[in-house]
């Protein structure tokens, strides 16, 4: 039971509440099994109420990795609409500017490079960042006025897939973004309309891709309530090791592994960067190694 549950979240559930429905499927296992141990449950990014799609959660010791997909890159498809801006930039927010220009999927194609490649962006007053200890969404609920800096972000690949519409005049397009961590696609859109010399605002967000995890792995929040009734929620976990694909392996022996799980350094294997130390099958530790000293990032009670 340490490994990832990798979940295809539903319209209007939070994150938060993502996790605490994993815990409550967990307890429903415990309790049928008759079992006592309980264990850490994480997310590894946060995923709007108003998006759908893949929220990779963490069970038990792969708790530790959680933080590694906060930095991970991200792909979403969403739905621009066009003519309506709203406070939140989505469809649950209030509308707060309104333009009667279309663009043509022309223009839309042609806009596109403009927001591919290193950008900066102000994120959404309706957001979770901290300014001067609270949190920007409550600030703008309370009608108080809320400057977002500008931030550095890296939109890696931004693709034309769909459009809808009569004519030239596009009602709504539907992009796909390959975007790095702290990407706020409600702001991309945002800008997007701007620059065509429009507004517009969210209406469809569905994350297809977080870090190595894509929506072939993802499983729905019923197949999860019933695998718990079933005893059988530990068949749909993906293993810790998921999480760490791009790292590569470094075989240890057992007296080394012993020793990296009591925090001591290794010394004699010639190795460079970021490894995944294992002993066979098991994983015991991240490991940073520099000439010839292996030290432990994060190690594994496994």
């Amino acid at each position: 039971m340490h490994g990832w549950i990798i979940l295809d979240k539903p319209h209007g559930l939070g994150s938060t509440q993502a996790v605490s429905a994993v815990k409550r499927a967990l307890r429903t296992q415990r309790e049928i099994s008759g079992g006592t141990q309980k264990w850490k449950v994480g997310h590894g990014g946060t995923l709007d109420p108003l998006a759908t799609g893949v929220l990779p959660i963490a069970v038990g010791e792969a708790t530790k990795l959680a933080g590694r997909m906060l930095d991970s890159d991200k792909i979403y498809d969403f739905t621009l609409a066009f003519g309506v801006q709203t406070d939140t930039l989505d469809l649950e927010g209030k509308p707060v500017a309104h333009s009667d220009h279309r663009p043509t999927p022309a223009d839309v194609e042609a806009i596109l490079p403009r927001f591919t490649g290193p950008i900066e962006q102000a994120p959404p007053a309706y957001s979770a960042i901290l300014i001067d200890g609270q949190r920007a969404y409550d600030l703008a609920r309370k009608g108080e006025a809320v400057e977002m800096k500008m931030r550095a972000v890296t939109i890696h690949a931004l693709d034309f897939v769909g459009q809808d519409g009569t004519g030239d005049a596009l009602a709504s397009v539907t992009l796909a973004a390959h975007v790095s961590k702290g990407t706020y696609i409600r702001s991309l859109a945002r800008d997007i309309a701007l620059a065509l010399g429009t507004v517009g605002h969210v209406t469809m967000l569905r994350r297809v891709k977080a870090g190595p995890f894509s929506l072939q792995s993802a499983i729905s929040l019923d197949k999860l309530d019933e695998a718990a009734r079933g005893g059988g929620i530990v068949q749909l976990m993906l293993p810790l090791t998921a999480g760490l694909d791009d790292i590569p392996a470094l075989p240890v022996t057992p007296d080394e592994a012993l020793a990296l799980r009591q925090g001591k350094a290794l010394v004699g294997k010639p190795h460079t960067g970021l490894l995944l130390a294992m002993e066979g099958e098991t994983p015991v530790a991240l490991v940073q190694a520099s000439g010839p000293d292996i030290r432990v990032v994060r190690g594994f009670n496994l």
